[in-house]
């Protein structure tokens, strides 16, 4: 069986049945995405430079050199008012689009968070609540059950249902150098998802469960005007075992940065980026990242890598 013939079936499996698998997004940079990942998460560059307002988008391509594998594209945007005191706010919102062979999704977001703090660049302890709307798509009439084999469908079905997350988030600098800690909980898809599309040969169902994530990081800020920042991220679902990936990034004074990492599930990951416009003194900066992830699990190293390239656009107001 080649590796073409065998991906449209491991794709049936893992979005089609109840399987616990990928039903939400990966990311392998995944702090540039944490507003995406927790509603109550504060903007990464918040916590490194100070910048309150953010904005940025992310394509990912999952398993390149697999005809049908997976692909993702997010737009994001956040503000902080970070010169208040007591219960400050947080608000924002998100595009998600994912497609995965004959099956995809394209969700819409809007954030709402309160940050507890006496001073909120310092501290702060986050509520954040998400609210919107995902249509769910299966392309019927591309899904085979073998080489051979009868289609599962001929008619497309799409429906859309509304979706709600919750997030934690606390943040506090330490240190002399004002290093910065923080850690986040969150349950992205509160309503899960349980659907039955129904044709002229019968149903088939959709299901896909709450996953439960856990951020942890810390910013360690050095002399010379650079940091390291090692993170993890922690997914749970019902069924499947835990995942984390640990990840260390450096920041050179040079507004350049490296990193690598590694998950429980057995993938490598790299990445490096720049930092335009700190360098001659603007408030506004623009960030340019890619990162690269490897299988060695059982399923790989055939499984192919993994391309992300994050674009970020962030200011203070």
């Amino acid at each position: 069986m080649t590796r073409t013939t065998l991906l449209p079936i491991l794709l049936f499996l893992l979005t089609v049945t109840a399987l616990p698998a990928q039903q939400l997004s990966l990311f392998t940079q995944y702090r540039e995405n944490a507003t995406v990942i927790n509603p109550a998460a504060v903007p990464s560059n918040f916590l490194a430079f100070g910048q309150n307002v953010s904005f940025g988008g992310s394509y990912r391509a999952q398993w390149v050199g697999f005809e049908n594998a997976p692909t993702t594209q997010t737009v994001r945007g956040s503000y902080l008012h970070s010169k208040g005191a007591g219960v400050t706010f947080m608000a924002g919102g998100h595009v998600i689009n994912d497609q995965t062979g004959p099956t995809g999704f394209t969700g819409f977001y809007g954030r709402i968070a309160g940050v507890v703090s006496p001073n909120p660049e310092e501290s702060g302890f986050v509520v954040g609540l998400s609210a919107g709307g995902v249509n769910f798509r299966v392309d019927a009439s591309d899904i085979r059950l073998r080489e051979q084999g009868d289609l599962l469908g001929t008619v497309n079905q799409s429906q859309f249902f509304p979706d709600v997350g919750v997030g934690l988030y606390y943040y506090r600098m330490v240190g002399r150098n004002d290093n910065m800690f923080y850690t986040g909980l969150s349950v992205p898809q509160v309503f899960g998802l349980d659907l039955t599309f129904q044709n002229e040969d019968g149903e088939y169902e959709v299901k896909r469960l709450q996953h439960y994530y856990g951020m942890l990081g810390y910013y360690f800020f050095l002399d010379n005007g650079g940091f390291l920042e090692p993170s993890l991220w922690v997914k749970y679902t019902e069924g499947a075992p835990v995942n984390a990936d640990f990840n260390l990034r450096y920041y050179l004074p040079v507004n350049f940065w490296i990193g690598a990492g590694g998950s429980s599930a057995g993938m490598v990951h790299l990445e490096t980026g720049v930092l335009l416009g700190d360098t001659v003194g603007f408030d506004q900066t623009i960030s340019i990242g890619y990162g690269y992830s490897y299988s060695f699990s059982s399923f790989g190293p055939s499984v192919g890598g993994t391309h992300e390239l994050n674009l970020g656009f962030d200011l203070f107001r």
